[in-house]
C-alpha cells in the first residue's frame, strides 16, 4: 500500500458545501525521502524503506548515518518500510503530500494517548454494581465479583480489570480526504487519528 509517515498538527473543523461543520485533523505529511529499496532477489521481498523529520547526526549511530548517506539525505528520526507501494521509486527520491488527492480514502495509524493506571469503569465502561445509581455506598464504581474460586483458582488472561490505558497501536481506518495543501504538505482528513500533538503517524492508501 502507497503511504507516508506524518505529523499530527492538531484538531480544527471546517463548513462543507451544505454549511455544515466538519471536525477534522491536520497532518503534515511528509516530505519523506527514500533511503532503502527492497528487492526480492536481495531481501526476498519487495518494499519501500521512508524516512521522515531531520535529525543531527550526533544524535545517530555511524551505522545509521552510514544507511542515510547512501541515499543522499540527513538522518532521519523515523523510518517505516511500505509494501505493495503503486508507483515505482529510486534511492533519494522525495514524496510530498501530493501522492493523496482529495477525496480519496486512507487509513492513519498511530500510538494513542497514555492515560496511565484506570480503574474499569474508564477503561472497560463498567456501569457500576447492578448499574445502581443508590444505594450502593463505595462500591459504585468498583468490579464486583470476578469470579476465581477452587476453579480455576487464578485469573484468567484478558480479564476486564483495572490496568494501563492507552499508549496502544491504533489504526483508523476510511478517513476521507477532506483537503490537501500542497505547499505546505498538509493533508485534512475528517474526524480523530489516534495520538497527541506532533505525535508521528503512518497514512496509507
Amino acid at each position: 500500500m502507497s503511504g507516508l509517515i506524518g505529523r499530527k498538527v492538531g484538531m480544527t473543523s471546517i463548513y462543507d458545501e451544505n454549511g455544515k461543520n466538519i471536525p477534522c485533523t491536520v497532518i503534515q505529511a511528509g516530505p519523506c525521502v527514500v533511503t532503502q529499496v527492497r528487492t526480492k532477489e536481495v531481501d526476498g521481498y519487495e518494499a519501500l524503506q521512508l524516512g521522515f523529520d531531520d535529525k543531527a547526526e550526533k544524535h545517530s549511530t555511524k551505522a545509521a548515518n552510514g544507511h542515510f548517506k547512501k541515499a543522499g539525505t540527513s538522518s532521519k528520526k523515523r523510518v517505516v518500510e511500505f509494501k505493495y507501494f503503486e508507483e515505482k521509486y529510486n534511492l533519494g527520491d522525495e514524496l510530498t503530500v501530493e501522492l493523496f488527492e482529495e477525496g480519496e480514502f486512507v487509513d492513519v495509524s498511530g500510538t494513542s494517548k497514555g492515560k496511565g493506571f484506570n480503574g474499569v469503569v474508564k477503561r472497560h465502561g463498567f456501569g457500576g454494581v447492578g448499574q445502581a445509581t443508590h444505594g450502593q455506598h463505595n462500591r459504585l464504581r468498583a468490579p464486583g465479583s470476578i469470579g476465581a474460586a477452587s476453579y480455576p483458582a487464578r485469573v484468567f488472561k484478558g480479564m476486564k480489570m483495572a490496568g494501563r490505558l492507552g499508549g496502544d497501536k491504533v489504526k483508523v481506518q476510511n478517513l476521507r480526504v477532506l483537503k490537501v495543501v500542497k505547499d505546505k504538505n498538509l493533508l485534512v482528513v475528517k474526524g480523530a487519528v489516534p495520538g497527541h500533538k506532533n505525535s508521528y503517524l503512518i497514512i496509507e492508501k
